[in-house]
């Protein structure tokens, strides 16, 4: 993809922030909206996360060019707001590899680029990791600054509070920028607040405040009525009480959209000593009305059309998982009024407006807040209500604590549907969803399903929700196979796999039977086909079928298990630890996801280098029959 230098004249020569701080700061309007329109034109030709970097144009630009990057140290929260800072940051000309297969990593990554000071991708670590790099920097005494982004939905984590809390405690050298755009700016206001802002930043008014504590330290009752007389008028312009309570100096909310205000602002800020905070307003979207009216569908995108005033309709296609899972919820809660669902700010994707919609008595969205989801969903258990926690799998890792000791410990009856699981794609490493079985597995109690297909998955969720005791129906990211739905009250026996297929007569030695977990049954189907091979589903990783174990392990020279989870601890694991107990020696070959950190690419690509494919099932099984 070739996009025209020519029409970018700043952008063009800006290979680095050293070529960005060489600007006047009359030309960063012109260099913001050059990044800008690049954005725009890059992203509506490849895909990827879009509305956010929009919103973070003029921040990115005043960052870069006020900080001494990438020696002083800037965070960005989750990442998804940060295109513009890789543009900036000498990978403009690669942008449109992003989220590809050996492109660049869609967020802040450590080994792609030394301006990537944290690989995230999660939320809200932003501010504890700043605070540890804060206090690094202070001991080694070079004047590094340091500086974290966090968007307002992150700030609802605990996590953060819990990082506030510690920074206005220790009191080092930093600056957390708040990144607010859900508050709207009318132009009277944000000017008001960037006059404010300025002034309250400035050398003046820091001077006397910190001169005036420094004159009353030893007064107390004066020192606190002073104290108390300057958050009362600051109080009277901005909202600063509660940060303030927290031991950061608060400025703000000014407008996030204004270039000049901001360097002003944060050329001020990047000397005052303590924890600072800034609130900025920005629009996510900005810039681009299609993505300012709907910042939600336009979080991340497809390929389109920038002229055009929506985004293209995919090809008609199965449901998603999600969308079976949804649809389950909705037909569930018509019976059944004890239900309640959960979603730690994962409604959308999880399939869940509808039900948010037509149930919103029995649906909670939580915010960005796992731990406290789980809990939650515990207490509601408890007093006799029937909680669903709907969960990305790369998303339950932060609540596992609680699912063990607030869920798992008491037995009570919640149900975990657990959405991306296994390999997720664009997204990389940190929302894989490899791990789930192998952490769930060790956990007494519960119950754990992986469906092959979306009937498979109604029948678990019925199954799990009926269940009385914790349960776990985890199924992957995408679509289905196009399976018939059973009946909303059909369920299966617990703990009970199938037997999909055997081999023929003419099968030859050794005899090989495949126990496969969750949803690659499809490609072992294919393989089981051209190997002449028993065909397990399995259904249940907890409790195993042993009974079904046991039969094929008595009529098999070789059992192999697949699952789309990692090796290590996962479904094969519990298969291996049962066969030894059983003082059985017999050859076992598992196959799922290496001991490593799984990069982004298409599903298809990723499940293909992995072997998991029908192909690569193919060929692993075969080298491990006749190793050459």
């Amino acid at each position: 993809m070739t996009i025209n230098l020519a029409d970018y004249p700043l952008l063009a020569n800006i290979d680095s922030p050293d070529d960005l701080r060489m600007l006047d700061q009359n030309q960063l309007i012109q260099a913001s909206n050059e990044l800008r329109s690049y954005l725009l034109s890059s992203v509506s030709k490849s895909s990827g996360h879009f509305a956010s970097g929009l919103g973070t144009i003029e921040l990115t630009v005043a960052l870069h060019y006020v900080y001494k990057t990438p020696f002083d140290h800037l965070i960005w929260d989750v990442g998804h707001q940060a295109y513009p800072h890789k543009i900036l940051t000498g990978r403009r000309d690669k942008l449109h590899t992003i989220r590809q297969k050996d492109g660049l990593h869609p967020f802040p990554w450590r080994e792609e680029s030394d301006y990537d000071v944290l690989s995230v991708g999660h939320s809200s670590t932003s501010i504890s990791a700043a605070l540890g790099l804060a206090v690094a920097a202070e001991k080694e005494a070079l004047n590094r600054k340091v500086v974290a982004v966090i968007g307002d939905g992150a700030m609802t984590a605990g996590m953060a509070f819990e990082a506030l809390n510690h920074a206005g405690d220790i009191k080092r050298d930093m600056l957390v920028i708040l990144n607010d755009n859900e508050m709207s700016i009318s132009e009277n206001v944000g000017a008001l607040n960037n006059h404010f802002a300025k002034m309250l930043s400035g050398s003046i008014y820091t001077g006397i405040r910190e001169g005036s504590k420094r004159i009353l330290k030893n007064l107390p009752p004066i020192k606190e009525l002073a104290s108390r007389a300057e958050e009362h008028l600051k109080g009277m312009v901005v909202p600063s009480t509660f940060f303030e309570e927290l031991g950061f100096n608060y400025i703000g909310p000014i407008d996030g959209h204004d270039v000049n205000g901001l360097v002003d602002t944060i050329s001020n800020m990047r000397n005052l000593k303590g924890p600072q905070i800034l609130h900025i307003a920005t629009k996510k979207g900005k810039g681009y009305e299609a993505a300012e009216q709907d910042p939600i569908k336009y979080h991340a995108v497809p390929k389109f059309d920038p002229s055009q005033t929506s985004l293209p309709k995919s090809k008609p296609s199965l449901p998603t998982y999600s969308k079976i899972f949804g649809d389950w919820l909705c037909k569930t809660a018509e019976q059944n009024k004890s239900l309640v669902a959960v979603t730690p700010a994962m409604g959308e994707g999880s399939g869940m407006v509808e039900f948010s919609q037509r149930f919103p008595e029995q649906y909670f969205d939580v915010a960005i807040a796992e731990q406290h989801a789980v809990t939650f969903a515990a207490g509601l258990a408890i007093g006799g209500r029937k909680p669903v926690v709907a969960i990305y799998s790369s998303f339950l890792q932060r609540g596992y604590d609680q699912f063990i000791h607030d869920v798992a410990i008491q037995n009570l009856p919640v149900l975990f549907a657990i959405d991306r699981a296994g390999i997720v794609g664009a997204d990389g490493p940190t929302h894989q969803g490899a791990f789930d079985l192998s952490f769930m597995r060790c956990v007494p109690n519960i119950v754990i399903m992986a469906p092959s297909d979306e009937r498979e998955c109604q029948l678990m969720l019925n199954t799990g929700f009926k269940h009385n005791g914790p349960s776990a129906v985890r199924y992957p990211r995408g679509c289905g196979n196009g399976a018939q739905l059973p009946d909303i009250n059909e369920t299966i026996e617990m703990g009970k796999g199938n037997i999909i297929s055997q081999p023929n007569a003419e099968n030859s030695e050794p005899s090989v039977a495949i126990l496969n977990f969750g949803s690659t049954l499809d490609e072992a189907k294919i393989a089981a086909q051209q190997l002449n091979c028993t065909l397990v589903d399995m259904r249940f990783i907890k409790p195993l079928d042993v009974s079904l174990i046991d039969k094929m392990v008595k009529t098999h020279d070789i059992i192999v298990t697949i699952e789309d989870n990692a090796i290590a601890g996962g479904a094969g694991s519990g298969v291996n630890e049962y066969i030894l107990s059983q003082g059985i020696a017999i050859k076992i070959l598992n196959i799922g996801l290496p001991d490593s950190f799984i990069k982004h690419g298409t599903q298809q690509e990723i499940h293909h280098e992995l072997g998991l494919d029908s192909q690569g099932i193919i060929n692993k099984i075969t080298r491990f029959i006749k190793p050459v």
